[in-house]
């Protein structure tokens, strides 16, 4: 057994944070893009869920109560049986026998053969190979050189690990790691130290680029994406710039000598980040997640300042009711830049997800974006979008200083505010509507008695729902005395004719 001996090299500079201690977090920007490689995968995961437990049974169906029962592991977002309908092209709802008494679910054909491509692809060696790479370069990244089997489970969806990995793939590879204590409790713990996989991402890159001239602890950049309308004042400039040419310390690297609050201690803990995003298969993590891992390698308060300070290499999408930490680089219009056998498979699974299934002559699924699952999220677009901008920009960074229970607390009530607001928008579009049509009124038998209520109730509709501001004059004002006039004229023109 070997293990990397890590050397403390002697800095001669100060190592102290030059700017961004104490400053105020960057705006964020919103990158439409991003957030849709992130809301297409909404309900995916529930839905591999479903499908593998439907699966793991003989039958290869369920009743629909027994779905109900396992809700919160699948994290199910609504009525069992609404999820299950929401997707004819994947479930399919029978009554066994004709007279069951409730429905049982089983898989569509279609959902059967991706399944079993997707069953080649675990079962591939090339494909153990990357993922037993992932875990030992994870397990070389921790200080302790070992992971504990819980933390692994709640990241075993984005490093693309099979369901049973503890017997398939680590029993496979006993050079590399092996399972310390039990299943359900025990550690992954690393057997041998790889001096060929300790080596990060942006390491090789800089290889290939300077080649003979590379060498440990040498300034590297970090590649950068700025979003749409996102603007940089020259002493924010100045200080990246300055970031950007401190030394590199490498992940694989003991850092115990960098000082907790330095800009190279911030640059060495994004360092970590960015290799271990590029670990997972999509680039991006649940941030509630990588806090969690961060929190285990003891740097989960330098987690949230990097990605606070740094939205030009990480992005925090606010989609699918929760934070998502996404690699920038990773991703060109929204799609991954690196082809990954298993992204291959999930998105094939999303396609199916969006297939339309006609019966009888009628669409009997909704497809993506549709009108009712805007109406389920609440709210339009624009107003989405702004109090997602808001919630970000403001609770991010108090998030910094403050718990995560608080930071949720606060985005929950700005969300319940906004929800207020868009009620009030809509009833008041209502209400102009309403007031339009009162105004254009035909005139009734009445004349002008007919027209003195329309006119008293549409100023009292506007009063209501607007309420006049002191010194200003009431919106079709001039409006009301002009028929006033007119109703005068008419009554004069009547009476002439009359004595005529």
């Amino acid at each position: 057994m070997r293990f990397q001996k890590h050397v403390i090299r002697s800095r001669s500079f100060s190592g102290c944070r030059t700017f961004m201690d104490g400053a105020a977090a960057n705006k964020f920007v919103r990158d439409r893009g991003l957030d849709h490689a992130v809301e297409r995968e909404k309900n995916l995961r529930s839905l591999l869920g479903v499908k593998n437990l439907i699966k793991s049974e003989p039958s290869k169906s369920l009743p629909i109560t027994i779905i109900s029962q396992h809700r919160d592991s699948l994290k199910i977002p609504c009525r069992p049986i609404e999820f299950i309908r929401k997707y004819p092209s994947v479930f399919q709802e029978f009554l066994p026998g004709g007279i069951g008494i409730h429905p049982h679910i089983k898989l569509t054909p279609e959902v059967l053969d991706i399944d079993a491509e997707e069953h080649l692809v675990y079962q591939s060696d090339s494909y153990k190979q990357l993922v037993a790479d992932r875990l030992l370069k994870l397990l070389m990244i921790s200080k302790m050189n070992k992971i504990p089997i819980g933390i692994l489970d709640l990241l075993k969806w984005d490093l693309g690990l099979p369901q049973n990995y503890l017997k398939t793939l680590v029993p496979n590879f006993p050079d590399y790691f092996r399972l310390v204590g039990a299943e359900d409790s025990g550690q992954l713990e690393l057997v041998c130290w790889s001096d060929k996989l300790a080596v990060s991402v942006l390491e090789k890159k800089a290889m290939e680029e300077t080649e003979s001239r590379f060498s440990k602890g040498m300034p590297i950049a970090f590649p950068v994406k700025f979003s749409k309308g996102f603007e940089m004042d020259k002493k924010l400039k100045k200080w990246w710039d300055d970031w950007q040419k401190l030394p590199y310390v490498s992940p694989y690297e003991n850092a115990v000598h960098l000082l907790p609050k330095s800009d190279e201690s911030d640059k060495w803990a994004a360092a970590v980040l960015h290799e271990i995003l590029n670990l997972f298969v999509a680039k991006k993590a649940a941030r509630d997640d990588v806090l969690c891992l961060g929190e285990y390698l003891g740097i989960r308060s330098r987690f949230k300042r990097v990605v606070l300070h740094h939205p030009y290499i990480f992005y925090i999408s606010s989609k699918n009711t929760t934070y998502t930490v996404v690699l920038k680089e990773a991703y060109k219009r929204g799609l991954l830049t690196e082809s990954n056998p298993l992204m291959v498979i999930r998105n094939r699974y999303i396609h199916l997800m969006h297939t339309t299934v006609r019966e009888n002559g009628k669409d009997i699924s909704i497809p993506s974006g549709s009108n009712q699952e805007k109406e389920e999220g609440g709210g339009g677009a624009a107003a989405d979008d702004s109090e997602e901008e808001n919630d970000l920009s403001s609770s991010d960074s108090n998030d910094l200083s403050s718990s995560d229970s608080d930071a949720d607390s606060n985005d929950e009530d700005d969300g319940y505010q906004g929800g207020h607001e868009t009620v009030a928008a809509v009833s008041r579009r209502r209400t102009n509507k309403r007031t339009n049509v009162n105004l254009k009124a035909p005139e009734t038998g009445g004349g002008g008695v007919s027209r003195r209520r329309t006119n008293t109730r549409t100023n009292a509709d506007f009063k209501s729902h607007s309420g006049n501001v002191k010194g200003e004059s009431p919106p079709h004002g001039s409006r009301n005395v002009h028929r006033k006039s007119q109703q005068k004229r008419r009554s004069t023109l009547r009476d002439r004719s009359t004595r005529s």
